[in-house]
């Protein structure tokens, strides 16, 4: 049995885009993976993002935001990809061997003037682009991330 791919997700809140891509890719590789998120300036996790992971069956609500520093060493050594999930906002960076993915996600629009209604419709539309680019076992735009789960399967 070979290692199971480690993958980090980033962005710079760590509160809604980096947490569902994580919730996701755990949905969809489950023990052949390790996967985290962590954001250069972390906050609080958006509870709309929890809503509406939960409206598709995967669970964030325990999550919590978190910076790189909060990663324990041993798997930021063993990354395989570092992924970006940022726009118009300074992505956050990191010193790593991992192959780096950008997915350009728009933020959530000015914090201040949130409603309940903008904030689930940019958890959903985030949601849906995230699924849309997710790391699938069989789709990921990478050979040797699909020859290895070839081997595993």
């Amino acid at each position: 049995m070979s290692k199971p791919i480690h993958i980090l997700f980033m962005c710079v809140a760590n509160s809604a885009r980096s947490q569902m891509a994580e919730g996701l890719a755990r949905s969809i590789f489950g023990a052949d993976a390790v996967i985290e998120s962590a954001g250069s300036h972390p906050s609080k996790v958006n509870p709309y993002a929890g809503q509406v992971m939960k409206e598709v069956g995967i669970d964030i609500t325990k999550h919590y935001s978190k910076s790189i520093d909060n990663l324990s060493p041993k798997f930021i050594v063993s990354l395989d990809y570092v992924i970006t999930l940022c726009a118009e906002d300074v992505c956050p960076t990191m010193v790593s061997r991992a192959k780096r993915v950008h997915w350009p996600f728009p933020d959530q629009p000015d914090k201040a003037e949130q409603t309940r209604s903008s904030s689930i419709d940019f958890a959903k539309r985030a949601m849906h682009s995230v699924d849309k680019s997710r790391p699938s076992k069989r789709t990921w735009p990478d050979r040797e991330l699909n020859s290895r789960n070839r081997s595993q399967q």
